[in-house]
């Protein structure tokens, strides 16, 4: 047999008095893919920083290619051929398409950088990932989709011996993951042994070699990824049995909360028209690039429209901001926590209390009150955090969406509009966020779900919108809410108005 790639012995990690890893060992061999599973704050993460370099181990060693290291820098970790594409985008915004994807590995010709070469070296390999992208535009004027296809090309412009993909499908369409496997199986074949961490379990199923499973830090156990199930691997994961993951509906959704007639943004969407009604979860469901998210943007104020109405409780709104938006009553959940939600440098109780804060002054902040509703909502939403005092950069990423949720619901909306509201997370906290917001809709409140995982929609919407190149192309509702219906109208296989014949 080969020499591994990598070898890990008794790896260990904590952040002052907290251990987040402890005694973790695998070896890695080339052309092999290893997916590492877990629920969030089970140390995946951590534990793909301490390969990548990013942090340095409290315990243990890491041996590449036979080299020993008690640690590495990211900078060591590059030359021994480590690539990391992160779950949260390492991008600079300001910067162009190309200039990131050669950041920090520029090419130069006779000193100077070489712009011509690293332009097209970008077309080509953004080619390769069937992604037409203009590599002078600004990463600001990216999708999350296309940021995400930039990291992964970041990736493939340099020799990568040990590739780690931490959520790297969370924002991508079928046919995009599709693209993205095919080329993660062609560096397979080279040689290229694979880290890879993903919450979708088919996806691991149909990908992965064997399975690093971590439970609270700790290594549960190294298997053949064939030898376990789906739901097996749920509960390695979590430990013990996971009952139905979505809620069952309950009763009749009421009288209009929401009500969009005509809404049109330039170049974006046109003529979106429906209705959200109390107690209901409508979904929105389409091609990323679709309008889906334009749609939320444009009602939230974000998007300036060119026509259209916007109705609460029946009564007209003129949106022009989100301040405006949450003063009628709206809440928007952002795809894009980290850039658009949270402050990362904030502790877990000022990012719930961002948009509430106002609550809490009488002269002075009230931090007592505001301490006391924090606390109320890491107990609600069982958010793991040492202190609410840390900074919310600490918790991973589910945590991080639940303490986005609780800032959202302590300004006491009526609708919420959440844009991908489990990206990212575990099965686990996925369940807690399902049963959260029918207990929403239970209340009486509205909610839209947008998202990009067709299984979601299913098994958690009762009305589907279906969104194609910036229109509504179907209405579903009861047993056309099937994944066959959802991909035929989004992929515009099949056209129907709201309530007219199909044509094929």
């Amino acid at each position: 047999m080969s020499r591994p790639l990598l070898r890990l012995e008794g790896i260990g990690k904590a952040f002052g008095p907290v251990t987040v890893l402890d005694d973790i060992a695998f070896e890695l061999a080339p052309g092999e893919v290893m997916g590492i599973l877990g629920e969030n704050g089970a140390g995946k993460s951590t534990l793909l920083k301490i390969i990548s370099g990013v942090y340095t181990p409290s315990a243990g060693r890491i041996i590449l290619d036979g080299k020993t290291f008690t640690a590495l820098d990211p900078i060591t970790a590059r030359r021994q051929g480590v690539a990391m594409i992160p779950q949260e985008f390492n991008l600079v915004s300001t910067l162009r398409v190309y200039e990131n994807v050669f950041l920090g590995q520029e090419v130069r010709r006779a000193g100077l950088l070489d712009r011509a070469q690293m332009r097209r070296r970008t077309r080509e390999v953004l080619q390769s990932l069937d992604v037409e992208l203009d590599p002078e535009l600004p990463i600001e004027q990216l999708s999350v989709a296309e940021r995400q296809m930039v990291e992964v090309a970041r990736v493939l412009v340099n020799d990568a011996r040990i590739l780690i993909l931490d959520e790297p499908t969370t924002v991508l369409t079928d046919r995009e993951v599709a693209v993205l496997f095919d080329v993660v199986r062609a560096l397979v074949a080279k040689g290229v042994a694979v880290l890879f961490i993903s919450h979708k379990l088919k996806e691991v199923r149909q990908l992965c070699d064997r399975l690093l499973i971590l439970r609270d830090g700790c290594q549960v156990e190294v298997c053949q990824a064939q030898d376990v199930s789906e739901e097996d691997m749920a509960h390695k994961m979590v430990g013990r049995e996971l009952s139905q993951i979505f809620p069952d509906r309950r009763g009749t959704p009421g009288e209009a909360a929401l009500k969009v007639s005509g809404l049109s943004v330039p170049n974006l969407l046109e003529d979106i028209s429906f209705t959200l009604r109390r107690g209901e979860v409508l979904g929105l469901s389409g091609m990323v690039g679709s309008g889906r998210t334009e749609i939320a943007e444009a009602i939230m104020g974000l998007r300036r429209k060119s026509s259209g109405e916007i109705e609460m409780n029946g009564k007209p709104l003129s949106i022009d901001s989100p301040r405006a938006a949450h003063d009628n009553g709206l809440a928007y959940l952002s795809e894009d926590r980290q850039g658009k939600g949270l402050v990362l440098s904030f502790n877990v109780m000022e990012n719930i209390t961002t948009l509430s804060l106002p609550r809490y002054v009488r002269g002075l902040i009230r931090h007592g009150a505001e301490r006391r509703r924090a606390e109320e909502y890491q107990q609600r939403l069982a958010i793991k955090a040492a202190k609410l005092s840390d900074p919310v950069s600490l918790l991973s990423g589910g945590n991080q969406q639940k303490v986005y949720l609780a800032k959202l619901l302590d300004i006491d909306p009526e609708v919420l509009i959440l844009d991908e509201p489990t990206r990212g997370i575990d099965i686990n906290t996925k369940q807690q966020i399902y049963r959260l917001i029918r207990s929403l809709t239970d209340q009486g409140k509205a909610v839209m779900v947008i998202s990009s995982e067709l299984e979601e929609i299913i098994g958690l919407c009762d009305r589907v919108l279906v969104v194609r190149e910036g229109r509504i192309a179907a209405e579903l509702s009861d047993d056309k809410i099937n994944e066959q219906d959802i991909m035929l109208y989004a992929a515009g296989a099949r056209q129907r108005g709201m309530a007219g014949a199909e044509v094929q």
